[in-house]
């Protein structure tokens, strides 16, 4: 059965590892056989911006323009060398009349909306370049607002001025809002301004795993009521309701997805693995894991069609 990921951290790990084809990875979670084996129809590919104090931490970061460049150019480069695996998206309509049979659409994303840096002309830019989702902070603020955090300050904290006039410019680019990291005030201040569905594209139920990226009951139907998706995260941080033996299961992930759908309907829950994003362990490791998946939501009571 076809599925689509809306995020993955593979890029970066192909920038560390020095590489120009996604083919030629070692160890990643995520490889071109992975999704071919798992069935993907569609990949979501997240440009991670590290933050300022990470930058010791990477092989010569530029910057951030041309880090995006870099890393878009990765996608690219792969899907000109493997035309029948792997073929870069932006809307949906290349995702309904795929290029070859069984090749996989890529979507190119954007994690932490900083080298945006309050101008609405790099929207522009980016929208140019093929980004179609953007997740408006990681874990510090940024021109777009605060992140997610156990200080209730910052995790009250709604978005910038430039954030609140960014939010309809995206929509009109066809660039998806993505509140993934996002602060709660940031959360509720993107409802309010929404005019077309926005996505949490790497975020579980807080009701059942209290990590404050998580989204809750009332984000998880507000996110629904405007007909976006919330993309369950694979992640044991953010499956398991025990942080100090923190393991994501089959069983885990898919009681996630069971509490998503009972609040905000099947039509809203998505699958947003972090592959490459996250550590620890995992029954779902890689895109060849995801049938064990749905052979579990089946074996609880999903049909065909709503998997």
């Amino acid at each position: 059965m076809k599925y689509i990921d809306l995020h993955c951290d593979t890029l970066m790990q192909a920038f560390i590892q020095g590489k120009q084809d996604l083919s030629a990875l070692n160890g990643t979670m995520l490889t071109l056989d992975k999704l071919k084996q798992g069935g993907a129809c569609a990949q979501f590919f997240a440009i991670f911006m590290p933050p300022l104090s990470y930058r010791a931490q990477f092989p010569q970061l530029p910057d951030d323009d041309r880090y995006i460049e870099i890393l878009s150019g990765i996608l690219a480069q792969t899907a000109q060398n493997h035309p029948t695996d792997l073929f870069r998206a932006c809307g949906g309509d290349d995702l309904s009349a795929c290029r070859e049979p069984g090749a996989v659409a890529a979507y190119l994303t954007l994690e932490d909306g900083r080298p945006v840096q309050g101008r609405l002309e790099k929207l522009d830019t980016y929208a140019r370049m093929g980004i179609r989702l953007i997740t408006l902070t990681w874990n510090e603020a940024n021109c777009f607002g605060s992140p997610n955090s156990n200080d209730p300050v910052v995790m009250n904290t709604g978005l910038t001025p430039f954030g609140r006039e960014a939010i309809p410019h995206m929509e009109e680019l066809g660039i998806l809002v993505d509140v993934s990291h996002l602060s709660d005030g940031g959360f509720w201040d993107v409802v309010r301004l929404s005019r077309k569905p926005f996505v949490a594209s790497h975020s579980s139920c807080r009701a059942l795993c209290p990590h404050p990226r998580n989204l809750t009951d009332d984000m998880i139907r507000a996110v629904a009521d405007c007909g976006g998706v919330v993309g369950i995260n694979f992640g044991p941080a953010f499956i398991s309701p025990d942080p100090n033996h923190p393991v994501s299961t089959l069983e885990g992930i898919a009681a996630h997805i069971r509490h998503a759908v009972n609040v905000g309907g099947i039509g809203c829950v998505a699958l947003g693995s972090d592959f490459d994003g996250v550590t620890g362990q995992m029954e779902i490791d890689g895109p060849d894991k995801i049938p064990l998946l749905l052979q579990q939501l089946h074996k609880e009571g999903f049909s065909t069609w709503e998997c």
